[in-house]
């Protein structure tokens, strides 16, 4: 047997349909997590969160990702990956409009955490679907969901205060849910297609290999923790600044509204990194230099921000921006180093599951270290110490090797580089 690229005819025929949901899916994997903040004042005039329910409230986000996202796997396993993400946007668009209606602080946390689990589980069954219907597009497809989830971080905050002084703050929290009814549209067509459609698409949606491969489990792949650990540091060093740089730049002397636009473009560079960074790293086989590259982005700007941080300002931030590249890099490689789309599921579930977990430390520690040293030296310094972490762990993640090759302990089987498929995002088949 030997694997060879192939190149399927009518590439994109009766694929558009799961393009669309995979686009409308990343459009709603992170609006409730930005929907409220800008407007909490105003909710918390109808509701009466306390200060601890606030804090329930910014931690909710990884909790719910890490939790569900760790049980993805297994539900896309038992009901299938479709239905299993048909009911993901369900329960985050019921999530969305329950807590639009709460009264109550424990019903409107209840239910952000409901809308935040469907979400938590659409992050992990997007990579092997994507593995599943576009072996041969993985970098651009990627690109384009990696596009849609920064989008829905950067919008709501937006127009979250225009729409809330327009409309209500209810209406203007409920209307997001209009954007998960809409992502299970397309998802509803995929499972209803007959078994005659979808055997049509069989010789586009080939696997990698038709081989057979071990079972194995997928915490005993070096490749798996090293990818693992890599999203935890990136992860937490983003949470780290969504929740600190305001405070940073406001001890150096920037005023709030300034502080809240800084924050705006390090959100807004997150869409250039996640539209080229795909594209970039199905063209290379090993993109370790990507991962050094990102880290090193934050070295500088951390060490700017800690030596001279109003001059320049904006070539700190703007490095802030852009760092966090190594996330749809990740995201990249659980398709790019996996076989098939079970693979893929069970990487992406362990990678994110695990990844947020660890992350959802990083704020709360970084805030401990402020208020125990008076300055930001020491938080710095923790987080410098994470890059080091990251750049390690991402070189490690880069290697071409396949997850199914390494999952099975020590008797597993590394191949010394990845088939043409890893490194091109071609598929390839058995001839």
């Amino acid at each position: 047997m030997s694997l060879v690229p192939v190149d399927p005819p009518a590439p994109w025929r009766g694929r558009l349909v799961v393009l669309a949901g995979l686009v409308l899916v990343s459009l709603n994997l992170r609006v409730a997590v930005a929907a409220v903040s800008p407007i909490l004042d105003l909710v918390r005039r109808d509701v009466p969160l306390s200060t601890a329910d606030a804090g329930l409230l910014g931690a909710a986000p990884v909790l719910a990702f890490a939790v569900f996202g760790a049980l993805a796997p297994a539900v896309g396993r038992r009901w299938g990956l479709e239905p299993a993400l048909v009911a993901a946007m369900a329960l985050s668009a019921l999530g969305e409009v329950a807590r639009a209606a709460a009264t109550s602080p424990a019903g409107f946390l209840v239910f952000s955490f409901v809308a935040l689990a469907g979400m938590g589980m659409g992050n992990v069954l997007v990579p092997p679907l994507v593995k599943r219907y576009f072996p041969d597009r993985i970098g651009a497809v990627t690109a384009a969901y990696a596009v849609g989830m920064a989008v829905s971080a950067a919008l709501p905050p937006l127009v979250a205060v225009p729409a809330a002084q327009a409309v209500g703050w209810r209406q203007a929290v409920g209307a997001w849910s209009v954007v998960g009814v809409l992502a299970v549209v397309p998802w509803l067509v995929v499972v209803a297609r007959s078994a005659a459609a979808r055997s049509r698409l069989r010789p586009v949606l080939e696997h990698v290999a038709t081989g057979p491969h071990r079972r194995g489990h997928v915490w005993r792949a070096p490749l798996a923790w090293a990818m693992a650990v890599t999203f935890a540091m990136n992860t937490a060093n983003v949470y780290i600044v969504f929740a600190w740089l305001p405070d940073l730049l406001g001890d150096v002397g920037v005023g709030e509204v300034a502080a809240g636009r800084w924050l705006a473009l390090f959100s807004a560079l997150g869409l250039v990194s996640a539209l080229l960074v795909p594209l970039v790293a199905v063209r290379v086989a090993n993109p370790w230099w990507l991962m050094v590259a990102f880290a090193a982005l934050y070295v500088v700007a951390y060490v700017g921000l800690l030596v001279s941080p109003t001059a320049p300002l904006w070539l700190w931030v703007t490095l802030l921006g852009t760092a966090p590249g190594s996330f749809p890099l990740v995201l990249t490689l659980v398709g790019l180093r996996t076989r098939t789309a079970d693979g893929a599921a069970a990487l992406s579930g362990f990678v994110q599951g695990l990844g947020y977990a660890l992350a959802a430390a990083g704020p709360v520690a970084a805030g401990l270290l402020r208020e125990a040293t008076g300055d930001w030296t020491a938080t710095i310094a923790m987080l410098l110490g994470m890059v080091g972490v990251l750049a390690v762990a991402g070189v490690l993640a880069c290697r071409p090797v396949m997850l199914e090759d390494t999952w099975g302990g020590p008797g597993g089987r590394a191949v010394a580089a990845a088939p043409a498929s890893s490194r091109t995002g071609r598929t390839a088949s058995a001839r």
